[in-house]
């Protein structure tokens, strides 16, 4: 089968390199048409990934732009690129085209029905609520539900997503749930180690987001128990994607200048797996999410897990008994779940334990891109149905 996956702006790019690999373990041809990789990115990861979208326009030249110059010329490049990718996949008649992410549904909406006519075209909603709320432009906004409707199929992470997909008008057989995941090889580093020596690291990953919750983080490490604050280290590392100052003089209001400590950037994939073991506590305070990529990193390293109880994290963690899932939005529920896996080495080892049990129970991606495939059969017989009329 030749496959094409499409991520214009590689959002989901850890994702999206894992499915190719799994499908072409499987048997399959397989490319990711997106932008330009960044730096950091490996001749492995390289492998499949074939520049297509926003050429010319590097990321340092945006970046000087004013914002709506920049989000303009952006958007007139997204608009030639899918016009090429049109004609280019006409030519070449795909088995599949699987979208990953539709960064302008309002502009690639119109797309959609003439990708159809030249194969099964499908989408994988890795939000549901897209963009979480939180799109970094009006124009993101305009159709980005009713895009939904246009695919053969949508492939979802979870329940909720699933149902929600019904709610935006998606037909019941038209909306599968393959699940997510994991990101990086479980890790082999000892699962709780004696923090006596040094304080109790505390990780919130990924870039940073008013969804994520950090604002709810600083607040609840300034409502724990004067014993706990003083044990801990809080660790916000990511590129910002909001301003950051209101997080900056929250710091300052609270006092939590020798406790919490920021690295605004991005982290390459080299780092991960030092950043991930070097935590004792992973925190999520998300606001909303459905399924999380972070999770699916930080669970390989085998640590304690705190989070809110939405999407993912409750499908996962709703059934173990000793990591905590809180109230979206709460300080004193966070705080009232992360003082003792701060002060009781025992129960944050046995926490750890927990959730190195749970992980062997996650689908692998040879099994995901079995399911995948089970997918793209289902949407090319409905296809030929549909042609043949």
């Amino acid at each position: 089968m030749n496959i094409v996956l499409i991520d214009p702006s590689l959002f989901t790019w850890p994702y999206d390199f894992q499915l190719a690999e799994a499908l072409h373990q499987a048997g399959h041809t397989v490319r990711i048409l997106g932008r330009k990789p960044d730096a950091t990115a490996t001749d492995e990861h390289r492998r499949f990934l074939v520049q297509h979208f926003y050429k010319g326009l590097e990321p340092s030249l945006l970046k000087q732009l004013p914002r709506g110059i920049s989000l303009g010329l952006k958007g007139l490049s997204h608009i030639g690129s899918m016009v090429q990718l049109l004609r280019h996949l006409a030519r070449e008649r795909p088995d599949v085209i699987h979208f990953q992410w539709t960064p302008l549904a309002s502009i690639d909406s119109r797309f959609i029905p003439h990708f159809r006519r030249i194969a099964p075209t499908i989408l994988t909603a890795h939000d549901s609520k897209p963009y979480n709320d939180n799109p970094r432009s009006r124009l993101q906004r305009l159709g980005a539900t009713k895009i939904f409707t246009r695919f053969d199929h949508v492939i979802v992470h979870t329940k909720t997503a699933r149902e929600r997909m019904l709610t935006y008008g998606v037909d019941a057989d038209r909306v599968s749930i393959v699940p997510h995941g994991l990101l990086l090889q479980p890790f082999s580093a000892n699962a709780a180690e004696d923090r006596r020596d040094r304080r109790v690291e505390i990780l919130l990953f990924g870039q940073i987001k008013p969804y994520k919750g950090a604002d709810v983080l600083i607040r609840a490490i300034g409502e724990l128990p004067e014993a706990a604050r003083q044990r801990c280290r809080v660790r916000i590392v990511g590129r910002p994607e909001m301003n950051m100052q209101p997080l900056l003089d929250l710091v300052d209001q609270l006092g939590l200048q020798d406790t919490v400590a920021f690295d605004l950037r991005f982290v390459p994939d080299s780092e991960l797996p030092k950043l991930m073991t070097d935590a004792d506590i992973h925190v999520f305070p998300y606001r909303e999410i459905d399924a999380s990529g972070v999770l699916m990193l930080g669970l390989a390293a085998g640590r304690p897990v705190v989070a809110s109880c939405i999407g993912l994290f409750e499908e996962l963690l709703g059934d173990l008994k000793l990591n905590r899932l809180i109230e979206p939005g709460s300080p004193a529920a966070l705080a009232s779940a992360l003082a003792p896996l701060i002060t009781d080495d025992t129960y944050r080892s046995e926490a750890a334990h927990e959730i190195i049990q749970m992980r062997s129970s996650i689908s692998n991606w040879s099994e995901i891109a079995t399911k995948t495939i089970s997918v793209y059969d289902k949407a090319s017989a409905n296809h030929d149905r549909q042609a043949r009329r």
